[in-house]
């Protein structure tokens, strides 16, 4: 609780509580040389460890609720709660930005008061993380054994086009023949892939 100033010979007592955080592994940073040893042990008194949001699902609602509450409050608007089908695509969603980025969305919200808006955008960022998903879950497979280099290439290949033909599907309304356009096949092969895949969706 007491330090010199660079250069300086005057003893400074001080009572200060350092918080220190960071989103990297800090141990492979140490095992690199890209974080200095003795400046880790001299922060690392007592470690909290805090997952990413994606690991904690069940806090989302909560923390939907007290932002709502908060930044009503704050800008004087009372803007209609979220229904329940935007709250299952806020829980669906991965969070890369953690808490920030679900508090700047509600925060979004409530000044703006745009259900519509807020939806297409969750479900936007669903649609670009699903490539993501998909590689993750199948090097997965690798990584424990299950699958060489050539079954990794065919599976990500086979969801990545599953993932389209159902992107295209859903925004068409299952119009079957509009989605063979866009997709550039034949009606007939689209149905074979979609009997294939097990896409289900409405009777043809």
């Amino acid at each position: 609780n007491e330090f010199f100033r660079l250069g300086g010979r005057e003893l400074i007592k001080v009572d200060v509580r350092v918080v220190a955080a960071t989103n990297k592994d800090v141990q492979t940073m140490l095992a690199t040389g890209l974080f200095r040893e003795d400046l880790y042990h001299r922060l690392n008194v007592i470690n909290v460890r805090i997952p990413p949001l994606r690991k904690r699902k069940e806090e989302i609602l909560s923390l939907v609720e007290f932002f709502y509450d908060t930044f009503a409050h704050q800008f004087n608007r009372q803007p209609a709660p979220l229904s329940r089908a935007t709250l299952d695509l806020l829980v669906a969603y991965s969070w890369p930005g953690n808490v920030r980025e679900l508090e700047n969305l509600i925060k979004r919200y409530v000044v703006l008061e745009d259900e519509g808006m807020l939806r297409e955008e969750i479900e936007l960022r669903l649609r670009l993380e699903q490539p993501q998903a998909i590689v993750a879950t199948i090097a997965s497979e690798a990584v424990d054994g299950a699958a060489g280099l050539r079954e990794i290439g065919r599976k990500a290949a086979q969801e990545a086009e599953r993932a389209a033909i159902k992107e295209i599907l859903d925004r068409v309304h299952w119009n079957r023949a509009e989605a063979a356009r866009q997709l550039r096949i034949s009606y007939k092969a689209l149905l074979y892939k979609i009997r294939e895949m097990n896409l289900g969706g409405k009777a043809p």
